[in-house]
């Protein structure tokens, strides 16, 4: 095959991609729009999971919080100190404040949960948009189609006597491809949702793993009852960054 006849498919194809939004009227280029913003949202969320190492399984995480309980605190921070996971920057800020002399265990409590809203609020940044898309698909759709009839009614009214029953079952399917195309946006954007949402779940009952075993190692060191306030601080912001991006 050569190049012109890949050109020449791609413009066929281009064309007529075209000419079916066309036939939805605006509500169809409006919902042409969102599924390009839309995928966008989702290639670029894909990204920002991968860069703030949602699936990176927390090897060096783990290989520091070993280090912490055998005692050796300044290896474990130093592994830390170049990765940019969000479980690693957790478990490095917690080891900062719980080995920080002239800081409580209120307040190492308070900043970890400070630090631990900000992680959870930038693995959840861009649902909003996702979930945005999922919820005014339909309703474009819906717009289109009911605008759709509308326009059919009044050329059938327009018509009288003359009216030709092709010509409303006509305006009526070209009016439901705007329903279709509205659904059709609407649920990858809820299955890609409901994904994400699972993923950072995840992720946040790993943070609350380590931020515990974080203060378990100190509260054995120092001989002292083991807290759970750090689970529970993460659960808190956890919650907090949820009730926020709603």
């Amino acid at each position: 095959m050569s190049f012109e006849d890949v050109m020449q498919r791609l413009a066929t194809a281009q064309g007529g991609m075209r000419d079916f939004v066309a036939l939805g009227g605006p509500a169809m280029w409006a919902i042409a729009a969102l599924a390009v913003v839309l995928l966008a949202l989702i290639l670029w969320k894909l990204w920002r999971l991968l860069w703030l190492g949602a699936w990176s399984g927390g090897r060096g995480s783990e290989r520091a919080l070993a280090l912490w309980a055998q005692g050796d605190r300044a290896a474990g921070l130093a592994l830390l100190a170049r990765r940019r996971s969000l479980r690693a920057q957790l478990v490095r800020r917690a080891m900062q404040a719980v080995d920080d002399p002239d800081l409580p265990d209120a307040d190492a409590q308070a900043e970890i949960v400070r630090v631990a809203r900000g992680l959870l609020a930038q693995a959840r940044a861009g649902l909003r948009g996702i979930e945005l898309a999922a919820v005014i698909g339909p309703l474009l759709g819906l717009f289109g189609t009911v605008t759709g009839m509308i326009a059919a009614f009044q050329a059938l009214q327009d018509a009288g006597a003359r009216a030709d029953p092709a010509t409303l079952a006509g305006g009526i399917w070209e009016a439901l491809l705007t329903t279709a195309a509205g659904m059709a946006v609407a649920i990858p954007a809820q299955v890609a949702l409901t994904w994400f949402e699972a993923v950072i779940d995840r992720l946040r009952l790993d943070m609350e793993d380590a931020a515990t075993r974080v203060f378990v190692t100190r509260a054995k060191r120092l001989g002292r009852v083991p807290s759970s306030s750090g689970k529970a601080g993460v659960e808190d912001a956890s919650e907090n960054s949820r009730a926020a991006a709603q």
